[in-house]
């Protein structure tokens, strides 16, 4: 042991607190602080700049509001129940007994009793004002509410009630039951803790104060509740069923009257409660309590159960027929379907010589150019640099070319950062050199060159063609689908450009300063500092390549750039490009939907969208949201160039869009404002057209005893290529005389065949062809008066007209048409499928196909090398849509397709040949020949024999050409006998070409 020397004493150790740790806590609050501020004020001055400041401060503002009021409705309510609860404590507390244990508790909390208090209340607050504000746009367009002028059929309450005014109340009911219940327990448990509320062996002893205050808590919760079942009677008429929507016969004889027993049952148990908190006596509040229990299990449950099993179950067909005529009117009125123009179509399947000559027009421009799979086409022939690049998916639009609307295949060459090399991705490169893309792109949908090629209409670099060139219009696309996250772009006057702009040859690549307002200023070191914080980069703090006239664009996808400023709109899954005004602009369908229309039946967005192209990637698929109300009511626009953001009222009747316009006004342009120029180039959306087609499958029918048996209910077939088979087949554009018209206009269609329930076991034929007119006109301000219009084919059941299906299978097995394409699958050769349209023309109903062939390699494309085409039970095949119309008309189709005088790759001989059954024997054996040298091939390769290999090969060379020879041969023949020279048709080996009676549905 040591021991202390004498005449000293130990000193206290003094522990001081340094400014090292408060200095670093206040640091990380500044930055993390700063770093939030970054991100706001980087929101305000794109908003700023996009011109819609306004759209970014009422709904941040509107959010704000809504979690004030909630976060102080909730924190407010539980503070004053526990403070209440504190202030009734008894003076002294009770001693001995599981009392002492509560003191213990009460010992341990004091020290922090202030911070409880006041901590919980602003917890609970916290996550209540988070819930509330998600639903700020109930609540605005509960306040900015326009009537629809339309009553439902049950109530007599305006439309608006339903889609406005009950999803409020429903929120604000659920949101103070949470309040009432929450803030109740919080009083309990301090009621407890503190000695107001005792249980002891003799029973629960409780304070007057704690008795007033459950009494209160109590009727304030029944009477929630009373307000819940009043407004479920309302709600009723928005349920959504299997088979029909809305309110049926056992909701409005027996839900809708226990729902309001119910709701005046509690409002008197709330009277009760408050009754018991005066007198003092419980007894009648919870024997109040427990026959509303008791009452709403029967009269809310069993009651209608009994009535739906014993009443309506035996009559149902006749009991419901008024309430599905009500789901059938207003599920049609809801989604656009109420003016479906139906009519009957008596299709022929015999394909008469001259039958196209009504449709002459439509015959001309029938399109060849399958947008899905030309796009590496487009990239081979038209990319020019490898950081150029085309969308998988391209678009079919309408120009005018020679005074005559021109189906056209178009597409706008974007920027591609990852064709750069890995030395040329440095971040200058990335963000300040390689900033945009460069041109249109445009083909003929209607014809291709001589070897398959499509047939540009507007093209290269610079661009020129029919659409334009630099003088007419601004090439340059800064803001598109692959645009880079960021770039900075602009210079003072004078400064040495720096971004790359076009390809020139030898003489090397151009360069060129932006010119436009397309993004906020990055000129001063404050707005650097914050974009540098928001996108992570120090080199945009500290580069040389930022300017004092600076501007940093960002945020430049089309579909991103239009919901951020109309947040309230469902945006179309497709956005295209078109030539307006001297500018590119991206044109974007916006959507204003509602799940909350009365009788209206629910459709899942994503589901009801997807087809082959959503399931491909092509296209974008919408979210799995649930609506029952939709409405195209805005078409916008995005500038390729600055990016900017027009919208415009498309549907200006619409009550939706109406009280957008009043939360967000001055933000919606009117119709009369859009251009006649853009006007030619707005469409009818796809994503609506497949929402309503999926309904129209079933609601085509009006009658209610029909639609109840479910009799007669037709499905979307699916894509028949290959590939796709498991998906819907998408809906087309397409130039089109319908029947009832005198002149072709730009249509989406679809077909329908009978109702499938199990893939592979239905009969693929027609039942019905819908099209929706996309013809706007060309006057500015002015919607063409056919716009919009859904004309429905309804074909006769008694007649089998093959559907897509059927006809791809006939395709696939026609003998003359396997041939030929197995002669095209030589040498390794893929051939595709385009896509497969459907017209109805000539008295019946056309397809055509067309066939692509691609090469192997890295750089191959598909080129147009032959056409599909049918008519009934017949099947043509040539080069040309023209050849191949011919050859199925019996050698005069009557009109021209507008690929006629196009020479083939392979012209027939011109010579007269020998009889067609000889060249066939010739090409038969020719194609046996070829069989069996790729089998020699392959068995001297796996052998390792080497000349055996080449000999075979040889042979099979051999083999190929006389095969190409004996099928000309065979087309000339069929020339001579009054074919076509390049054609061929053959009926289906299985079926006839006169109509014939079709089998029971």
């Amino acid at each position: 042991m040591t021991s202390r020397p004498e005449g000293t004493s130990p000193r206290p150790l003094r522990k001081r607190r340094g400014p090292l740790l408060p200095t670093i806590v206040i640091a990380i609050v500044l930055v993390v602080g700063f770093v939030f501020f970054a991100q706001v004020w980087s929101d305000v001055l794109w908003y700023q700049q996009l011109g819609f400041i306004q759209v970014f401060v009422t709904q941040n503002l509107a959010r704000g509001a809504v979690f004030l009021v909630g976060a102080l409705g909730m924190g407010l309510a539980i503070y004053a129940s526990i403070k209440l609860a504190y202030r009734a404590r008894p003076v002294y507390a009770p001693n001995g007994g599981p009392p002492d244990a509560l003191s213990r508790y009460q010992a341990q909390l004091e020290p922090i009793r202030r911070i409880v208090m006041a901590g919980v209340p602003i917890v609970f607050g916290l996550f209540a004002g988070a819930a509330a504000a998600s639903q700020w746009q109930k609540a605005a367009l509960f306040f900015s509410q326009v009537p629809f002028g339309q009553t439902d059929p049950q109530f007599g309450l305006d439309l608006s009630f339903y889609l406005f005014t009950l999803p409020f109340l429903g929120t604000l009911v659920g949101y103070l039951l949470g309040v009432v219940v929450i803030s109740g327990i919080a009083g309990l448990l301090t009621h407890y803790l503190y000695g107001s509320i005792r249980i002891s062996e003799r029973g629960i002893y409780t304070a007057r104060v704690a008795q007033l205050h459950l009494a209160v808590s109590g009727a304030l919760l029944v009477l929630l509740i009373a307000v819940n079942f009043w407004l479920d009677r309302y709600g009723t008429l928005q349920n959504s069923y299997t088979r029909w929507a809305g309110a049926m016969y056992t909701d409005v004889n027996a839900v809708i009257p226990t729902k309001a027993i119910l709701a005046i049952a509690a409002g008197i148990v709330a009277i009760l409660f408050i009754v018991a908190a005066v007198i003092g006596r419980w007894r009648l509040p919870l024997i109040g309590t427990a026959m509303l229990v008791i009452t709403g299990i029967f009269a809310g449950g069993v009651y209608p159960w009994v009535i739906q099993q014993f009443q309506v179950t035996p009559s149902e067909k006749t009991l419901e027929a008024p309430y599905i005529d009500r789901t059938i009117k207003l599920t049609r009125e809801a989604y656009g379907l109420d003016s479906v123009e139906v009519s009957a179509y008596n299709a022929t399947t015999t394909a008469a010589p001259g039958a196209l000559q009504p449709d002459a027009q439509t015959t001309q421009n029938i399109r060849l150019l399958d947008p899905t799979l030309i796009s590496s086409t487009f990239q081979q022939l038209e990319q020019y640099r490898p950081y150029y690049q085309f969308s998988p998916m391209l678009n079919v639009d309408r120009y005018s070319v020679n005074n005559a609307n021109q189906d056209t295949v178009i597409a706008v060459r974007e920027l591609n950062l990852s064709g750069l090399s890995p030395n040329q991705q440095s971040w200058y490169n990335t963000h300040i050199v390689y900033t945009h893309g460069y041109g249109v792109v445009a083909a003929y949908g209607n014809k291709a060159t001589a070897d398959g090629k499509p047939q540009f209409l507007q093209s290269g670099i610079p661009t020129t063609g029919v659409l334009g060139s630099e003088d007419t219009y601004q090439p340059r696309i800064y803001f598109g689908q692959y645009s880079p996250d960021y770039s900075v772009v602009g210079a003072s006057s004078g400064a040495q450009p720096r971004e790359q702009d076009k390809p020139q040859g030898s003489q090397g690549d151009t360069l060129y300063t932006y010119t436009g307002n397309g993004g906020p200023n990055v000129g001063n070191l404050f707005n650097r500092l914050i974009y540098a914080l928001k996108f992570q980069s120090t080199d945009l703090l500290f580069s040389d390549g930022v300017n004092d006239k600076s501007q940093i664009l960002y945020n430049r996808e089309p579909r991103d750039r239009v919901q951020k400023v109309a947040p309230y709109l469902t945006l179309d899954g497709t956005v295209y490009p078109a030539i307006v005004d001297g500018k590119v602009k991206w044109i974007v369908d916006g959507y204003t939907t509602s799940q909350y229309f009365p009788y209206s039946q629910q459709q899942q967005l994503q589901q009801v969208t997807t087809d082959s192209q959503t399931g491909a990637g092509r296209n974008t698929a919408l979210p799995p949201s649930s609506v029952n109300y939709i409405r195209n009511s805005v078409k916008a626009t995005v500038d390729a160039f600055d990016g900017s953001v027009t919208l415009y009222a498309w549907d200006d009747q619409d009550p939706v869009l109406k009280t957008w316009e009043k939360v967000f006004p001055s933000t919606v342009k009117p119709l009369s404002e859009m251009s006649g120029s853009l006007m030619s180039h707005v469409r009818y959306p796809e994503d609506l057209f497949k929402v309503q087609r999926e309904l129209l499958a079933r609601y085509h029918v009006t009658d209610p005893a029909s639609f109840y048996q479910n009799d007669d209910v037709w499905s979307v077939p699916n894509d028949p290529a290959p590939d796709k088979s498991s998906s819907k087949q998408p809906p087309y554009y397409m130039s089109l005389q319908m029947p009832d018209q005198k002149t072709p206009a730009f249509q989406l269609t679809s077909s329908y065949i009978p109702q499938t329930v199990e893939p592979g076991k239905s009969r693929e034929v027609m039942y019905g062809f819908l099209a929706a007119d996309s013809d706007a006109g060309s006057k500015t301000g002015v919607k063409g008066p056919e716009y919009g219009k859904l004309r429905l084919l309804r074909l006769p059941t008694d007649t089998t007209v093959p559907g897509p299906g059927q006809v791809q299978s006939r395709f696939d097995s026609d003998p003359s048409v396997s041939t030929s394409l197995n002669l095209l699958r030589q040498g390794a050769s893929k051939v595709q499928n385009g896509n497969l349209l459907t017209l109805p023309v000539g008295g019946g109903l056309l397809y055509v196909e067309p066939v692509y062939v691609q090469s192997t390699g890295s750089t191959s494309y598909p080129t147009l090398q032959r056409v599909l085409v049918a008519f009934g039970d017949k099947v043509g095949f040539a080069p040309t849509l023209d050849d191949a119309l011919k050859s199925l008309f019996g050698g005069n189709s009557g009109a021209s397709a507008g690929d006629a005088g196009t020479n083939p790759q392979n012209p027939p001989q011109q010579t007269p040949p020998p009889a067609a059954s000889g060249a066939t024997d010739q090409l038969n054996q020719a194609l046996k020949d070829a069989q069996q040298a790729l089998k020699d091939s392959q068995s001297a390769l796996t052998s390792g024999d080497f000349a055996a290999y080449g000999a075979a090969q040889k042979r099979l060379s051999d083999a190929v050409t006389r095969a190409l020879d004996a099928e000309a041969k065979i087309a000339a023949a069929q020339q001579g006998q009054g074919g076509a020279s390049s054609g061929s048709s053959t009926p289906s080996p299985s079926s006839s070409a006169t109509p014939s009676p079709s089998p029971s549905k």
